[in-house]
C-alpha cells in the first residue's frame, strides 16, 4: 500500500518562498557581472570572458557529482544553506574587490554552488508531496521561479540605476539569505528522503534486501533507451536554443545605439512573463500525459528560428520570444517530471539530472561557438537557420523515440531486466 504525503501549508508555502529567493540566487550576478566590470572597473573584454565562463564550466563540471550528493545525502536542506552561503559570500567579494583573481575565484564558487540548487529543490518537492503530486508542485515551482526573475531583474535595475552598478552583487546576497530563511522553514520530518533520490513509494513490509537490490549504477541507467534518447532530444533541444537569444541581441545591438540594452531586458522579461503562465498550466495537464505538452514545446523552438529570419525590427524581433516562454515554461515543468517517471524505483532520480544538465551545458555550449562561426562566415539569417534545423532534428528524436512516460505502468519490473 502506497503512502500518502500529505506535507504541511508551512513546508509547502516555504517552498514557494525558496523558489522566488532563489531564482537569481541560482545564477549568482549573472549578465549583470559583465556589464559592471566592463563599465565600472575598464576590464577588457578577454578577462571579462574568462569572468562569465569559468563559472558556467564550473557549474557543467559539478552538476553529475552534485546531483549524486543529493542522492546521497540526507541533509538537503543543509546543501542548500552551505551553497546560499558560497554563493552570498562570492557576489560579496566581487562587490568589494573587483580584481582577477577575486573574480574568477569567486565565480567558480558561485558556479559550483549553482550546481546544488536544482537537484536539491527538486528532491525535497519529491521527497514532500511524492510522485501522484509532483507534476502540480513542478509547475508551481516553475511559476514562483520565474515570478522570482522577474521580481529580481526589477530590483537589480532599480538598485543600479538609484544606488550603484555594485549594488546587484549585495541584491544577490540579500536574496541568498531570503532562501536560507525559506529553506529552514520547510519542516524536515515532512521530506521523505528515500522518496526524494526517486526510491519507489513502498509498501513498509517490503523487505530490507529486495529495497536494496533497486539501486542501479549510472551505467545501468545509461544503457536505458528510454532515458538515453531522452537525453539525445533534450541536448539537440539546448543546441538550438541557446544561441538564439545571445544572436537576437547582436542583430538588436547594430545601429539601435544605447536602446539595445533596453530591447534586450524587453527580451528577457517578455519571455519570463509568458512562463509564469504556460509552467502552471504545464504542470497541470502534466497529470494527465506528458509527452504531448512536451512536443509542443518542441515544435515551436524551429518556428521561432525561422521568425527570426523574417524581419529585423526590434519589435517583432521582442514579439517573438513569447514562443521562448513558451518552450521555457513547458521544459522547465516537463524535463523534471519525465526524468522521475524514468527513474522512478532506481534511488537515481538526482544524479539522472545531474548528468543530463551537464550533457545539457556541453550542448549549450557548443551551439554559441556554432553560431558564432556560421554567424561569422554566412550572416544571421542563415545562422537561424541551421539552429531551427537542429530544433527539428531534436523534435523528431523526441517525437518518435521517446515513450510515454506517464503510463500507470510499473516501472521498477522494467528498470530490473535492464
Amino acid at each position: 500500500m502506497q503512502k500518502q504525503r500529505r506535507p504541511s501549508k508551512k513546508s509547502l508555502r516555504s517552498l514557494d518562498y525558496l523558489n522566488v529567493f532563489l531564482a537569481d540566487v541560482r545564477d549568482g550576478v549573472g549578465p549583470y557581472l559583465s556589464i559592471y566590470l566592463k563599465a565600472s572597473e575598464n576590464w577588457n573584454p578577454v578577462q571579462i570572458g574568462m569572468a562569465m565562463s569559468v563559472s558556467t564550466i564550473a557549474t557543467v563540471i559539478a552538476q553529475t557529482p552534485a546531483g549524486a550528493l543529493v542522492d546521497r545525502l540526507r541533509q538537503k536542506r543543509m546543501l542548500i544553506v552551505l551553497a546560499a552561503v558560497f554563493v552570498s559570500i562570492g557576489c560579496i567579494a566581487i562587490g568589494l574587490f573587483p580584481n582577477l583573481p577575486v573574480v574568477i575565484g569567486s565565480q567558480i564558487t558561485i558556479g559550483i554552488a549553482a550546481a546544488i540548487f536544482p537537484p536539491a529543490i527538486t528532491a525535497i518537492t519529491l521527497g514532500l508531496v511524492g510522485h501522484e503530486r509532483l507534476d502540480r508542485r513542478v509547475g508551481r515551482n516553475e511559476t514562483f521561479n520565474h515570478a522570482g526573475n522577474l521580481l529580481a531583474a526589477v530590483l537589480a535595475g532599480l538598485a543600479g540605476y538609484f544606488i550603484a552598478r555594485k549594488a546587484i552583487f549585495f541584491l544577490v546576497a540579500a536574496m541568498a539569505v531570503g532562501s536560507i530563511i525559506s529553506v529552514r522553514m520547510i519542516r524536515e520530518r515532512e521530506i521523505d528522503h528515500e522518496l526524494a533520490r526517486g526510491d519507489g513509494e513502498e509498501d513498509e513490509e517490503e523487505d530490507k534486501e529486495k529495497h536494496q537490490q533497486r539501486y542501479e549504477g549510472i551505467l545501468q541507467l545509461l544503457s536505458d533507451r528510454k532515458i538515453l534518447f531522452f537525453t539525445v532530444a533534450v541536448v539537440l533541444f539546448h543546441f538550438a536554443n541557446a544561441a538564439m537569444l545571445p544572436l537576437v541581441g547582436q542583430e538588436l545591438a547594430q545601429g539601435k545605439g544605447a536602446s539595445d540594452t533596453l530591447y534586450m531586458s524587453a527580451c528577457i522579461i517578455v519571455a519570463q512573463l509568458v512562463m509564469i503562465p504556460v509552467s502552471n498550466l504545464a504542470g497541470r495537464f502534466a497529470n494527465a500525459a506528458r509527452k504531448p505538452i512536451f512536443l509542443l514545446g518542441f515544435a515551436v523552438l524551429p518556428i521561432r528560428g525561422v521568425l527570426y529570419t523574417l524581419s529585423d525590427n526590434p519589435y517583432f524581433l521582442v514579439s517573438v520570444q513569447i514562443l521562448d516562454g513558451i518552450a521555457g515554461g513547458i521544459f522547465g515543468v516537463l524535463s523534471v517530471l519525465m526524468v522521475a517517471d524514468l527513474t522512478k524505483g532506481t534511488g537515481r532520480f538526482n544524479v539522472t539530472q545531474g548528468m543530463l544538465n551537464t550533457a545539457i551545458g556541453v550542448g549549450a555550449g557548443l551551439s554559441n561557438v556554432l553560431a558564432g562561426f556560421v554567424v561569422k562566415s554566412a550572416g544571421y539569417n542563415v545562422g537561424f537557420l541551421i539552429l531551427a534545423a537542429i530544433a527539428v532534428v531534436a523534435l523528431g528524436v523526441f517525437w518518435f523515440c521517446v515513450p510515454e512516460t506517464k503510463t500507470g505502468v510499473n516501472r521498477k519490473a522494467s528498470h530490473q531486466n535492464i
